[in-house]
């Protein structure tokens, strides 16, 4: 069955939420406006302002709004800037975008305050094209708010596993783990974990967004007691070779952003995101309140940023 996902114009969108209510069908579709059936031909107007149309004929109805080449389609090939560039990348299956994935990443790992989160997330080939509609792309290329929108909208949508470790348990493990190994572990526990959930359903494989050689991985990986090693790929910029992995982003950035909302409450400051002049500021402001005790159940200590901050008050 094709399906085209296209992402029209404010004025397209709107003809075309206006044609298909003469099509309209009761069901119920999540996070979408309007669902319709003209012939053999199934469409779904997303609140996103995407349009999916599903079916034998689903090119040829997607033909008559498409007036720009962003059109995809979601079940056959991606589009050709796409697919030459999954074919060209060492080390993926040609047509990898279109597999059933495990995708794994992590936020936080840069940030002085907040905790460090990991997502693995599972994207069916059957839900891609939903998760494309849905606007699941790079997190880098949204809005905080877009962020939480759609992170919600995925919480009913795809199985994940969230790993959050809080900048008190980090101090903790951190003199024993350096970052590399921790990020091994939390993704290796990720994946198995999501794995159990989905079983007895496998995916065609799991794709990690690299942030370490593989071989290093792997070194560290063997230390552990429930290895998951088979099918795995690493590839830097994950997101843009596979939908799980931008969902598991904007999975993990959802998570760190209400984790740094709920510790700026609690401590009863603005904790910022990064690890710039401004968390030098705001850790002296947490020194002078309640000592280095204080400052780490809200900030990663091993960060230059804590002797900056300490140095500021002498």
């Amino acid at each position: 069955m094709a399906t085209i996902v296209l992402k029209p114009d404010t004025n397209t969108y709107q003809k075309i939420l206006s044609y298909y209510q003469g099509f309209a069908e009761k069901k119920q579709v999540p996070h979408a406006q309007l669902f319709a059936k003209k012939g053999t031909t199934a469409v779904t107007i997303y609140n996103s302002g995407k349009v999916m149309f599903q079916g034998p004929a689903a090119e040829k109805e997607a033909q008559q709004w498409d007036s720009s080449p962003q059109a995809s389609n979601a079940s056959g090939t991606a589009t050709a800037a796409k697919k030459k560039s999954a074919a060209a990348k060492p080390g993926l299956p040609a047509g990898f975008s279109q597999l059933s994935v495990i995708g794994s990443d992590e936020v936080g790992n840069g940030s002085y305050f907040g905790p460090l989160v990991v997502c693995a997330a599972y994207a069916p080939k059957e839900k891609l094209a939903e998760l494309k509609a849905l606007g699941v792309r790079d997190s880098k290329e949204l809005t905080d708010l877009q962020i939480k929108q759609i992170a919600s909208q995925l919480e009913g949508l795809i199985d994940y596993q969230l790993l959050v470790v809080t900048p008190e348990k980090y101090n903790a493990v951190q003199p024993k783990y350096n970052a590399v190994h921790m990020k091994v572990v939390l993704h290796n526990q990720a994946i198995s974990l999501l794995l159990a959930k989905i079983a007895p359903t496998k995916p065609d494989a799991i794709l990690i967004d690299q942030f370490t050689p593989e071989g290093n991985y792997r070194k560290y990986l063997a230390a552990e007691k429930n290895q998951v090693s088979e099918k795995i790929y690493f590839i830097t910029k994950g997101e843009q070779y596979h939908l799980a992995v931008a969902a598991a982003s904007i999975l993990c950035r959802a998570s760190f952003l209400n984790e740094l909302a709920e510790e700026s409450a609690e401590v009863g400051l603005q904790l910022p995101s990064g690890a710039g002049a401004k968390s030098d500021q705001v850790a002296s402001r947490i020194l002078k309140k309640g000592g280095l005790e204080l400052l780490g159940k809200y900030a990663k200590l091993h960060f230059a940023n804590t002797q900056k901050a300490q140095n500021s008050l002498k």
